[in-house]
């Protein structure tokens, strides 16, 4: 690969870095910039803060730590991450920076850890990203402080363990997910410890558990998903509550949420689901949302 800089003020670094992977086209000279293969090895350290990565070619930049706020944009390239038997990328700057992924491929190879692990900084966008392969989560989310998590236009799917988890031991974690599939895990969405989750227009199908879990062991966890398809689980469709000592909640409008093996909706201990009664909850093992507070929109 080679690393093309566009200098910022910072001689250390630049604003903007071009990785292109040299064996894909030799008409670049070799001064042109630094020599790198991957995303950790150079091209992170030679970007400035709040600058981008942009990947020129297809090719495989390997797993990355990111320890600053940076933009990683593959749009337009295949740009990909093998993650066998390590974490695809550790989302861990500063407090108060944000990290923008676009159009990047993160696969597991079947034993990798974690798709994406966020455990530092403000914000983390994820954008038209497909997540997938991994042994344990797509995105685990384990913070310490308030922030905020953003997934647009993706998908995560074949993990072992959750789709998307969310926890905090302080502050709350703020989500949006929009136009997202999450597939073939054990939950699509694992909302705990202080997470709030807004979904919609999305698919959380196919898990061996849940398609959506709220399940706080502390503190209140609550996810609302509007316009989406939760369909197809081996478990539930939606679940909130699993006696872990906290309050959890989920509102639900406007879904399909059809042929779960066990409820379309199930109230569990310390849970609480609010309708607003224009779901379709058919074809489930149980139907309906027994249990659930019907709502109507707040004004």
């Amino acid at each position: 690969m080679l690393i093309l800089t566009i200098p910022s003020t910072n001689r250390q670094s630049s604003t903007r870095n071009y990785l292109h992977d040299d064996n894909q086209n030799d008409s670049i000279p070799l001064d042109c910039g630094s020599r790198s293969r991957f995303f950790n090895h150079g091209a992170i350290s030679k970007t400035a803060t709040c600058g981008e990565i942009s990947v020129l070619d297809p090719g495989g930049f390997g797993a990355v730590t990111i320890t600053k706020a940076i933009t990683i944009n593959g749009t337009g390239t295949l740009a990909g991450i093998l993650a066998s038997l390590t974490n695809g990328v550790i989302v861990n700057p500063p407090a108060g920076d944000t990290v923008i992924l676009r159009d990047i491929s993160i696969n597991g190879a079947c034993n990798g850890f974690n798709g994406i692990r966020f455990i530092g900084g403000k914000t983390l966008m994820v954008d038209h990203c497909w997540i997938y392969g991994f042994a344990q989560n797509g995105i685990d989310v384990v913070k310490g402080t308030d922030a905020s998590l953003k997934i647009i236009d993706s998908v995560i799917e074949n993990c072992t363990l959750d789709g998307i988890v969310i926890s905090t031991t302080a502050g709350q974690v703020r989500s949006t997910i929009d136009r997202t599939r999450v597939m073939n895990c054990a939950n699509g969405i694992h909302a705990k410890n202080s997470s709030r989750v807004i979904a919609r227009n999305s698919v959380f199908s196919h898990h061996t558990t849940n398609g959506v879990f709220s399940d706080a062991s502390a503190g209140f966890a609550t996810v609302r998903v509007w316009d989406s398809m939760i369909s197809l689980n081996a478990g539930n469709g939606v679940r909130a509550g699993n006696a872990g000592g906290g309050a959890s909640g989920i509102e639900i409008g406007q879904n399909q949420i059809n042929h779960n093996t066990g409820s379309g909706a199930l109230v569990g201990a310390g849970g609480v689901i609010e309708t607003f009664k224009n779901n379709s909850i058919r074809g489930n093992g149980t139907d309906g949302c027994v249990g659930c507070a019907l709502v109507d929109p707040g004004t």
